[in-house]
Parts: C-alpha cells; sequence; structure tokens
C-alpha cells in the first residue's frame, strides 16, 4: 500500500506559532556551565563569557524563546543570589541535579545577554516552591521597572541602566512534583496569590503561565483551569518520552530494533494527551486565550554510561530527529491552542540540539531537523489528508508516514514527511490542489542514517547531516516520492 496525501493549498487551518520552536535550558549537568558559560578568561573564544561556537550555531535555528534557569532548578533558586560581582555571589548545592557545588556566576544578566546574543524572548521560571511572593516580586521589578525604585537601583548598581524587555513568565515548575509536592486546589490559590504580584511596568506586558499537569494528570488541568483560568495566559504541560519505565529507560544507541517501534508510539502519544487537555481548556476557554504552553518535552534514555547520572547526557540518534519530527507535526496540528513548547534541553542534556566536550562542539539530528523546520514558523497550517500505509515491527502497530505542509509568507509552500518504518522505504503520493498557478519548482532535503542508532561524534561529527533529497518526480499538481527508511524529509514547492 502507497501513502497518499492531499494538500489543500487554499484552505489554512491556522497560524504555526514560531514559539513552538522554542528551547529549554536549566542548571543541570553540563547545560549552562560548559555549555554556554565558560567564563571570560576561558581559552574557549568567547563574548562576555559565553561560548562563541554554540551561540553561532544557535542562531542558525531561528530560536524563538529559551527557557530558564529550570526545571526543577527554578524552585529552589533565589535570584538574588547570582547578581553583583561573580567573586561575591553565594555558592549553593544544586540539590536536584547531581549535587555539585553551584557558584551562580550564570545569573540573571547573564542569561538575558545570552538571549540577547540569541536573538530569543527570555522565558523565566519563577519560585513559587521554596521562594516567597516579594522575592518573585522584586525579580521582576529588577528585571522591568524603568524609573526611581530600590530594584531598579540595585540593578544600575550591577551595570544595567535601562530595564530588559521581559514577556513570559512562568509562576513555579512542577509543583505537583520537585516544585513542592503540592495537590492542585493548593497550588491554584497559591497561583492566584503569586501572579498578582508579577507586575506590568510600564509598557512591557507579561504573559503569566500558570504549572500545568504531568503527563495525563487530567484532574490538574481541571482543577487549575476551574479556579484561575482568568488569570494566566498560558498553561503548562510536561510530557516525556521514556522507552521502557523510569527504573530502566532504554539506551540512547545500542538500542534493539523492537525499543525503535515502541520510542515512536510513545512520541505519538504527544497527540492524545494535547487533546484531552484541550478538551478541558475549552470547557472553561472556548475563545482559546489561554495557550498551552508545553514547556518541557524530549526523549529521556538512560544516562551515558562513565557520566555523572545526575547530569542527564545522553546520545542523540536519528531516532531522536524522528521524534523531534513527529512531535512538531502534532504541535502544528494543534497551532489554535499550543502556543509555545520548549524541548529539554539545549545543550548536553537530554534531547540536546549540541553537545560539547571541553572546546569541542558538535550538532545532534535533532538539531538538523529543528533547521529544517524553521521554514514552518509563523506561517499558515495547510488542511491535509492523508492515508498511510502501516509500520508493523513486532506488537507494535504505527502508521508508516507523518506529514505537515505549511504556507509562509512568501508564498513557499512547505511539506515535512517523516518516515517511521526503520527497515523500509515509502511511497508517497503527493495531491496538490487549491494552488493559484501551477508548480515551477521543487527541491528536497532529507536526514537519514545507515543503522537504527546512528549519530554524530566528536570523531565524526558529520555522520548524520542533512542531504539533497532527488527521489522525487512532479507532474502539474501530482508529487510522487520515494523516502528513505527512518527518515525526515522536507520539500519546498514554488507556483510560478
Amino acid at each position: 500500500m502507497s501513502n497518499q496525501i492531499t494538500i489543500n493549498a487554499d484552505i489554512a487551518k491556522g497560524t504555526i506559532n514560531r514559539n513552538i520552536y522554542g528551547h529549554f535550558s536549566e542548571h543541570l549537568g553540563r547545560c549552562i556551565y560548559e555549555g554556554f558559560w565558560v567564563g571570560e578568561d576561558s581559552v574557549i573564544p568567547n563574548t562576555k563569557g559565553i561560548r562563541n561556537d554554540v551561540v553561532e550555531a544557535l542562531k542558525k535555528l531561528n530560536i524563538p524563546v529559551l527557557r530558564w534557569p529550570g526545571g526543577c532548578f527554578a524552585d529552589e533558586y533565589h535570584w538574588k543570589d547570582g547578581i553583583g560581582p561573580s567573586e561575591e555571589r553565594k555558592r549553593m548545592i544544586n540539590t536536584h541535579w547531581g549535587g555539585v557545588v553551584e557558584n551562580n556566576h550564570f545569573g540573571t544578566h547573564e542569561f538575558l545577554l545570552l538571549c540577547e546574543q540569541l536573538g530569543c524572548e527570555p522565558y523565566i521560571s519563577g519560585n513559587v516552591g521554596s521562594g516567597t511572593v516579594q522575592e518573585m516580586s522584586e525579580w521582576v521589578e529588577y528585571m522591568t521597572f524603568d524609573g526611581v525604585s530600590p530594584m531598579a537601583e540595585l540593578r544600575e548598581k550591577n551595570g544595567r541602566e535601562k530595564p530588559w524587555k521581559l514577556k513570559y513568565f512562568g509562576v513555579g515548575n512542577e509543583n505537583w512534583g520537585c516544585g513542592g509536592n503540592m495537590r492542585p486546589e493548593y497550588y491554584a490559590d497559591l497561583y492566584r496569590r503569586y501572579q498578582t504580584y508579577v507586575r506590568n511596568y510600564g509598557d512591557n506586558e507579561i504573559y503569566r503561565i500558570a504549572c500545568g499537569p504531568n503527563v495525563d494528570d487530567y484532574k490538574w488541568m481541571e482543577v487549575l483551569m476551574r479556579e484561575a483560568a482568568g488569570k494566566m495566559d498560558g498553561i503548562s504541560l510536561h510530557y516525556y518520552t521514556v522507552p521502557k519505565d523510569w527504573q530502566d529507560k532504554g539506551a540512547a544507541t545500542g538500542f534493539p530494533e523492537d525499543e525503535w517501534a515502541l520510542t515512536l508510539r510513545k512520541a505519538l502519544w504527544m497527540e492524545e494527551l494535547i487533546t484531552k487537555h484541550s478538551a478541558i481548556m475549552d470547557q472553561y476557554d472556548p475563545e482559546k486565550r489561554v495557550g498551552l504552553i508545553v514547556d518541557e518535552w524530549g526523549t529521556w534514555f538512560n544516562t551515558e554510561p562513565g557520566t555523572n547520572p545526575g547530569f542527564l547526557y545522553q546520545q542523540n540518534s536519528i531516532r531522536d530527529a524522528l521524534v523531534a519530527g513527529l512531535t512538531l507535526h502534532i504541535f502544528h496540528d494543534h497551532c489554535d491552542r499550543v502556543q509555545m513548547a520548549n524541548i529539554a534541553q539545549i545543550v548536553n542534556v537530554l534531547q540536546s540540539v549540541i553537545l560539547t566536550e571541553g572546546e569541542k562542539m558538535l550538532l545532534t539530528p535533532t538539531y538538523h531537523i529543528f533547521d529544517m523546520f524553521k521554514v514552518h514558523q509563523d506561517a499558515e497550517l495547510l488542511d491535509t489528508h492523508t492515508t498511510s500505509a502501516r509500520y508493523e515491527h513486532g506488537d507494535e502497530l504505527l502508521p508508516q508516514i507523518s506529514v505537515s505542509a505549511s504556507k509562509a509568507a512568501d508564498g513557499k509552500i512547505h511539506i515535512s514527511l517523516c518516515n517511521l518504518d526503520h527497515s523500509a522505504e515509502a511511497d508517497v503520493s503527493i495531491a496538490l490542489r487549491g494552488l493559484t498557478q501551477g508548480l515551477k519548482t521543487i527541491k528536497g532535503t532529507v536526514l537519514s542514517g545507515a543503522a537504527i542508532d546512528s549519530h554524530n561524534t566528536f570523531e565524526q561529527p558529520n555522520a548524520v547531516e542533512p542531504a539533497a533529497f532527488t527521489s522525487f518526480t512532479w507532474d502539474g499538481a501530482q508529487v510522487s516520492a520515494k523516502l528513505p527508511a527512518m527518515s525526515v524529509t522536507v520539500l519546498e514547492l514554488i507556483e510560478q
């Protein structure tokens, strides 16, 4: 059976918010220190302590938004420990992640400088678990108030006269777990209280994000929406793709074929999670004013042997690339509700787009998916109908392909296709209707691997990288393509 796709180029289903392509950085393992921050005295080329190679690579992805400082770390982070002369900053134990000493050399000024270098919006997670209302209120004042006040004067004393622009602010993180082990009723009341003091100063208007549910905790979503929907702009959802279980998650490389299909099936569960949580949100917010913010998602495997288990360092293979492609397609399909997503985490932790080792840096297969898919940012999602062949392996039965199409402001149509089958090519027929003119050109890019765990190493950093895709023909508005096994392809179509 071949795969039949119809794309209605004249039917737009909504705008794909560019923030769906957001990222997440936590004080965890080697994400901040070594990943971003090396200090001004480092032999690694840097600008004011932030390594240049990582910033330059990330700028190519058009990163829209970066979340910080956690994660679980956010609810034990006290921001005043991370301002002022670095040699005077308080040292603390990072109790969540490895028990290592946190020297607070990377704080508010350094994070907002990083965002300026990347050209992205900052998204800050405030401390509800162990912090106070006053502490959270003063942090917002410190960053955004333009006038005479104690926090504005403290900011100026630390070298920043003008305030920063800050739009996205999370009121707590995982308060059902590491952020305080709260009941939803208790957190809902705390949220209402804390968000009151997250002030808008001048023309800086903050988008307040409440801590939402863990995976399929639909009661948490129900309670938060019932009690506080009118006082939030967004609510978060966390879901990680874990192939096996939390005690033995499975290896990032060297895994058996069964875990390929198992992993992709679990990644596809994101569709059900968003659908059911959105249905609850619709009851209290039928106008869809409140955004669903999937601010932690991605693969989670066993840590690499020989590394600190609290650092969550794992390799990244072509399987991760498929998980990224499938998940981004699901976010596209729910663009009416999903307004931001942040893959965890950006460098050296979980499903990273970049890995570093001393002065070395490599781009992972997931990086290449974000690079290939950036054409979807802020584009109009096109109506698409797919009849997919089946991918059957062991007990797993999945659709062979996943498809998403969008139309950019310049009129170009982009079609991204994932072939989930790890061993078979996929024949695809694409019917394009609703074109205003005939097709002028088509070009394609493909990412695949020689094995189910193909990945890049510091010895072979380009083992998995995009290549030109030419296995297609087209006649009028009909395109036929043959997708490699375990691949992600993006086609660009230009009308005459």
